[in-house]
């Protein structure tokens, strides 16, 4: 049982890092956000509601210039300041907004929240019982390893995630009568947008598909869901 402690603590201490990690944020969310209130972009969003059935989305804005959508742990979905300022600037459209706001949904209805507890207290406990195996061959240089296979296996999930919300989207978008356009159009605008280059890094360490990728990928599903 003894050998085990290691692992066992490091699943412990997994659970608690993100436990501690979903307050924090929490509570920088409640003192930096205030409720969308755009009468356009309402109205998307009560388009989208009610194809889920649902009697409203809220929307909140984060008081941060990176552009940006994100889901909380507790299920409340943010746009930040930085993104919000591009629409109304007119660099992006309502609707190109509207999808973002249905990635991040599906983020929640997917439980994408849920299962990067899970993943992150197991990787905390897998990174422990590998370092421990390879520190009997390797001294000194099997956590190195182990964080390093540790991280590709993070890359790997978040980016699977992302092409979960991405379909998510799409099929809301569709439902809901925006369609995918929005979410298509959005997408090749995203580098310029956020000011990023793009990246020369290999995409298998990225925590974000490819935009290229996350295109095709949507083409294809709108192609697939697309209503008559």
């Amino acid at each position: 049982m003894l050998k085990y402690t290691p692992i066992l603590l490091a699943l412990m201490y997994g659970i608690a890092m993100y436990r501690f990690s979903v307050w924090r944020t929490s509570k920088e969310l409640d003192a930096n956000s205030t409720e969308l209130a755009d009468p356009i972009l309402k109205s998307l969003t009560e388009d989208m509601a009610r194809a889920l059935g649902l009697p409203r989305i809220k929307v909140q804005i984060y008081e941060i210039e990176p552009v940006n959508g994100l889901a909380a742990p507790d299920g409340r979905i943010f746009i930040t300041r930085g993104f919000f300022n591009k629409y109304r600037a007119g660099e992006v459209t309502a609707a190109e907004l509207a999808s973002v706001v249905a990635h991040e949904l599906g983020h929640v209805a997917l439980g994408h929240s849920r299962r990067r507890m899970i993943d992150f207290s197991g990787q905390n406990a897998m990174r422990t019982a590998i370092a421990m195996v390879l520190n009997r061959v390797l001294p000194g240089i099997g956590m190195l390893i182990a964080n390093g296979l540790m991280s590709l296996l993070a890359a790997k999930l978040s980016r699977n995630d992302e092409y979960e919300a991405d379909a998510y989207a799409t099929a809301l978008l569709i439902k809901s009568g925006i369609g995918a356009d929005p979410q298509i159009s959005l997408f090749h605008k995203l580098e310029k947008l956020s000011g990023s280059r793009g990246t020369s890094a290999p995409a298998w360490i990225l925590s974000h598909p490819v935009t290229a990728e996350r295109i095709k990928a949507v083409e294809a599903n709108a192609q697939k869901w697309a209503l008559p």
